[in-house]
């Protein structure tokens, strides 16, 4: 059967009516996006929270890649160029945030709750109800908006960023070509194969070759590296409700106890365990 071809779509410019300023620190966009759609690598002089009410992404920033379950958001800094594609169909929500010269990170309401954190840097965020609720109501104010409500509910979504928890999830992409086609090809599909030489013969390197440039690049293992993308995908099938032996035959385990101890060796608990808290 041949693959399904991605749709890309152009990124949002400078001069879109969503662009944030001083008046409007906050802007929403809402978009329906079929899987495979992949908005092209672009960057702006604004701050960026992507997340999907529905569907699964995958966002490229910077040197790490991130799949994103509803549940969860990545927050991009200004001038951080990234891609996202959509893993299946998605109810994509993008806020852009207005962060003036001197400020790493969101406006904090009150107390500088979150101050200490890295905002300089790219994160994975919990979404929490109050803020999927904030985000679409700063999705449907009508154009002008209405000045009031809609500078509260940015005051308040911005504050709710600052005190949404950080989630430890993020695959390290290296600067090589050859190996990052390599990586890039184990996301799309890690199942593929299950072990370093299938991939290499792939890639057309030697097992040597790739060994030595994932411990160049990414400081780590293939067998560790693959073993986080396999997470992260366990994750986002999780957040889907997948059943457990499901999951384990996605990934290519030959049982869900196989998968299970494969996770218990990663993270030291259960699955469900896992899952729950992450």
């Amino acid at each position: 059967m041949p693959s399904r071809r991605a749709a890309v779509v152009a990124p949002t410019l400078d001069a879109s009516p969503y662009a944030p300023d001083a008046q409007h620190p906050v802007r929403v966009r809402a978009r329906r996006l079929a899987a495979s759609t992949r908005i092209a690598p672009h960057s702006h002089p604004w701050a960026q929270v992507a997340y999907s009410s529905a569907g699964v992404l995958r966002v490229t920033a910077g040197q790490h890649t991130y799949i994103v379950p509803p549940s969860r958001a990545v927050w991009i800094p200004p001038g951080i160029e990234h891609v996202v594609t959509v893993v299946e169909d998605a109810e994509l929500r993008t806020l852009y945030l207005h962060v003036p010269r001197g400020r790493a990170g969101p406006a904090p309401l009150g107390a500088a709750v979150g101050a200490t954190a890295d905002w300089a840097r790219c994160r994975v965020l919990e979404v929490s109800p109050l803020l999927r609720e904030l985000v679409d109501q700063l999705a449907e104010l009508p154009r002008p908006a209405q000045a009031e409500r809609e500078g509260l509910c940015a005051a308040l979504a911005q504050d709710e960023l600052l005190r949404a928890q950080p989630v430890a999830l993020g695959v390290g992409l290296p600067a090589d070509k050859r190996l990052r086609a390599l990586c890039e090809a184990v996301l799309d599909d890690p199942a593929r194969h299950a072990t370093l030489p299938g991939w290499a013969a792939e890639s057309g390197a030697s097992v040597r070759t790739v060994a030595r440039l994932f411990r160049q690049e990414l400081g780590t293992t293939f067998a560790a590296w693959r073993q986080q993308v396999l997470l992260a995908k366990a994750l986002s099938m999780a957040a889907r409700k997948r059943p457990m032996a499901h999951i384990a035959a996605e990934l290519g385990y030959a049982s869900a106890s196989a998968f299970s101890a494969m996770v218990r060796r990663s993270v030291g608990v259960s699955p469900s365990r896992f899952f729950a808290a992450a």
